[in-house]
């Protein structure tokens, strides 16, 4: 297949490194009640006020989800005007936006095991690139179509938490949600081959439990490398009958979390900052490192934060992290704070999780917003500690 990428879809497209996001799940909960989280966050109400705010940090780029199951209530007909309003607001303000097709939820009659599925994903990506290049022919146009894969496939087809609520049918779900993906990505680059396209799948690290046995070496290794199957579905190196291609890899997008290293077949999480590290834990620039040798394209942290009091030592490692992974040569080009704004659980809609650099006030409607101080100090440090590599981040070869 001839390249679909030119020179001038090459470069490294976002207006800043350090980026907001707005969690914007859309999804079947695990007691199949819908939930919208952007009216629910009060971003919708509140938008001219949130990227007001995001200016004191330099952060110009941001990402945003169109709502898949509110755009299309009825097979094939589509309602942009919620996403044409933050559309506007975005260029009001010079945010840039990068948009989520599917983020969590579909509409009520489809889910990933339906036969139409990925027609009419890609049916929704054609719109959605008509729609936006009727409004801006000219500017970039950066799109995820589908978030976090791996994780979506594990919670609807094996932990029974979201639509289609199966079990022992992750790989199928897999298969199903890449193979929209796919055909929403084609179809996509047939009306527009500059369009960049943005994966965004959690990065983690499994490990045996100690002492090991060789059985359960070889699962913890398995379970490690079973992470990268949905971005080595969109290149074709699994599952080629899906339509995967190299040419499909673009930007690759990795959501990293307190919680994303573990010991395989347990639920015990590796501890990020304990006095005495255990031997297993990974630092963040060597998965980082990892995820680049294996594709050699440009990395972006496309989600990442802590809830509660240690916000502020988890983004000066970060900012750490980063520095170091753009020292040892990786083309890395954007963090994420995800969510910016704080957000509750999915399933239980309170307590609302404190992970976001500003807190709700949740004594007003919609949430009013409180910015947490410690954790703004110690981004604008984690800033100061990259700010000198970015230069170098230019440079650096994909």
């Amino acid at each position: 297949m001839p390249s679909t990428l030119s020179v001038s879809t090459t470069g490294n497209p976002f207006r800043s490194f350090w980026w907001a996001g707005y969690e914007c799940t859309d999804q079947l909960n695990a007691f199949g009640n819908r939930v919208d989280f952007l009216p629910l966050t009060g971003h919708l109400q509140l938008i001219q006020q949130d990227y007001e705010d995001l200016k004191q940090f330099d952060l110009r780029t941001v990402r945003e989800g169109i709502r898949w199951s509110q755009v299309e209530k009825t097979a094939y007909q589509y309602d942009w005007r919620t996403v044409e309003s933050m559309l506007a607001e975005g260029h009001r303000q010079g945010i840039q936006q990068v948009w989520d097709l599917c983020h969590f939820g579909y509409p009520d009659d489809l889910t990933p095991l339906h036969p139409m599925f990925a027609r009419r994903f890609a049916a929704l990506g054609r719109a959605f690139v008509r729609f936006y290049r009727d409004l801006y022919p000219d500017e970039p146009l950066i799109v995820t179509p589908i978030n976090e894969v791996s994780f979506m496939s594990w919670l609807g087809g094996d932990a029974r938490g979201t639509s289609p609520y199966c079990t022992k049918q992750g790989w199928e779900v897999k298969r199903g949600l890449m193979r929209g993906y796919i055909e929403c990505v084609a179809a996509m680059r047939e009306i527009d081959p500059s369009i960049r396209i943005l994966t965004t799948e959690p990065l983690v690290h499994i490990v045996p439990p100690l002492p090991a046995t060789k059985a359960e070496r070889d699962r913890a290794a398995e379970g490690h490398n079973n992470q990268f199957q949905s971005v080595d579905m969109l290149a074709g190196r699994i599952s080629p009958e899906l339509g995967g291609s190299p040419e499909f890899l673009d930007i690759l997008g990795f959501n990293y979390y307190y919680n994303n290293q573990w010991i395989s077949g347990t639920h015990t999480f590796l501890g990020w900052a304990d006095a005495v590290p255990d031997p297993r834990w990974v630092p963040l620039r060597k998965l980082l490192i990892e995820a680049h040798d294996r594709y050699k394209r440009p990395i972006a942290l496309t989600e990442t934060s802590h809830p509660g009091i240690d916000r502020p030592q988890w983004i000066r490692m970060i900012g750490q992290e980063c520095a170091a992974a753009l020292l040892a040569g990786v083309p890395l080009w954007g963090v994420c704070l995800y969510p910016i704004v704080d957000r509750p659980d999915w399933d239980h809609l309170t307590p609302w999780h404190k992970s976001g650099l500003w807190d709700a006030d949740l004594s007003t409607t919609p949430p009013g917003r409180v910015l947490y101080q410690p954790y703004a100090d110690a981004l604008l440090q984690a800033q100061a500690e990259v700010a000198p590599l970015l230069p170098v981040a230019e440079q650096l070869l994909i």
